[in-house]
Formats: structure tokens, sequence, C-alpha cells
């Protein structure tokens, strides 16, 4: 039987080593259905109220409250009202050398005191970033490790419960799939040649990628590719025949195909509507 979640891409801001940003559910009627990725992720609700489904349990979380998802951790939202809610996913590898290789480990909330530290320090983050003042790089930055000390150091604890254990083991080989093509999308990198890096076949890594990540292969190489093309086509002015090539599409004619299946529209027609909205 099939599995009903499947994976998130998750990219950072361009200029963050993370990605931060207001929820896509902030006009209330929205839900996201189950679904896991290989960042720890935040959801910071200052507003409004969200409802989050997290190994069968259920997490009402009414604003100033947050929930910290971890690691491969299969979760849903469900956000019936307008909410303000600032999300934080954070790459785990920026936390890698606090983690020892063989260990599981789970962010949790703490002590009222830690937790109130916690949520000033996202609010500071994401208010210096919306400002965008001179150096607020440096700032957001230092703010940012202050935020990862914090939870390494009171968070931060090792999972023993053996059933999700397995879960993420299993959930971690498609992570590491997922990494490594995030890394390498604009090569040629077929289902072949990355089976082979892995030692799977090419079946069963095509398997995998349909029970675990609920998209084909190729749909997920050519996601990555259109959402890296998208930021470039936003932010220069390159022609869009360049930026195909940039990120891996063979022409312009093969992201635009990509483009259309993913927003549902052209990308010339997007980048229009983007600089005149």
């Amino acid at each position: 039987m099939p599995v009903e979640f499947k994976h998130e891409l998750i990219i950072p801001n361009e200029d963050l080593p993370f990605k931060l940003f207001l929820f896509e559910g902030k006009d209330g009627n929205y839900k996201r259905s189950k679904h896991w990725h290989r960042s720890v992720e935040i959801f910071l609700v200052v507003s409004g109220h969200l409802e989050f489904l997290m190994n069968n349990v259920r997490i009402p979380l009414h604003a100033p409250d947050f929930v910290i998802v971890n690691p491969n951790e299969v979760h849903s939202i469900d956000a019936p009202e307008p909410n303000m809610t600032i999300v934080l996913q954070i790459p785990i590898s920026c936390l890698s050398g606090y983690i020892r290789e063989n260990d599981y480990v789970v962010f949790s909330k703490q002590s009222d005191e830690n937790n109130l530290k916690l949520v000033q320090l996202i609010s500071r983050i994401y208010k210096t970033y919306q400002a965008k003042a001179f150096a607020y790089e440096l700032k957001v930055q230092s703010l940012f490790l202050e935020l990862l000390y914090l939870l390494v150091t009171e968070f931060m604890n090792t999972e023993n419960d053996q059933k999700i254990i397995r879960q993420k083991r299993h959930l971690d080989k498609l992570s590491n799939i997922t990494a490594y093509m995030k890394a390498n999308y604009n090569q040629e990198i077929t289902l072949e040649d990355v089976a082979r890096r892995f030692g799977f076949s090419p079946t069963y890594l095509s398997r995998i990628f349909k029970r675990y990540a609920d998209v084909s292969y190729k749909t997920y190489l050519l996601d990555l590719r259109t959402e890296y093309s998208l930021r470039e086509m936003l932010n220069t002015d390159h022609s869009l025949s360049s930026i195909a090539v940039n990120h891996g599409f063979p022409d312009s004619r093969a992201f635009a195909k990509a483009f259309f299946k993913r927003y549902g529209c052209l990308p010339s027609e997007y980048r229009k509507n983007y600089h005149f909205s």
C-alpha cells in the first residue's frame, strides 16, 4: 500500500544559509498534506492559529506559540483561518558538527524561559531581515548563530523511540539522494548514474522515489532545476535561454515546459507580472 506523504523541496534564501518566509497559508482555508524534509523547521505563530499533525498527534498552535519539526518527521498542517506565521527552515548541515554520525536527535520545547528566548530570536531575525538596513546580513548571521547555539545546548535530545528511528533511517536513504541531487542538479545526472552512486538498482531507486517523495525521479530533478531557474530569473536580467542552460535544461523550450507544468504559465509571463506587481 503506498504511503500518504511526500518529500518537500527546500532551497535556502539566496542571501542566507537557511530559509525564512511567511507561511504560505497566511490567508486561511489552507491545508498542507503529510510531507517530510531533511531540515529542522520552526513555525512561529505571531497571530491567528494553526493545527499540526505530527506522528499522528494533533498539536494546536495559537499565537504566540511555536512548533519544531525535526528532520524526516512526517507532518501535515491545517490553517482554517488567516494567520501570520514565521517559518524558519534550517538545513541539517548547519548542525552537522554537533550531531554524532549515528545519532538521531530531536529538538523539542523546553522551559518557558528558553522557549521565550527562541521566540524572541526568531522574531528579531525576521524583523532584521525584512528591514534590510545597512549590513543586515551580518546581524542576521549573528542572530542565527545565537539561535543555533540555543538549539543545540537547550533544545536537543537523542531520539530513543525505536519505531521512529526505523522510519527516519528509511527516509534518510532518500534524504541523502535528494541532497546529492540538490548539489548537482545542473549537471547531467541520470537515474542510472545516481542509483549506481548510492549502490541501488535503477528500479529500486525509482520505486523509493515514487513511494516516499510521491513524484518520479525525473519530476523531482525538473522541480529542482525550475526552482533555481526561477530565482535567477527574478533577480537578474539574464536571458531565459542562458538561465535554462545554467540550471541543467538543454534549452529554453525544455525550461518553459517544466516551468508551465509547475506554475501554470510561461517563464516570460511570470517574469513580466513579477516586475509589474
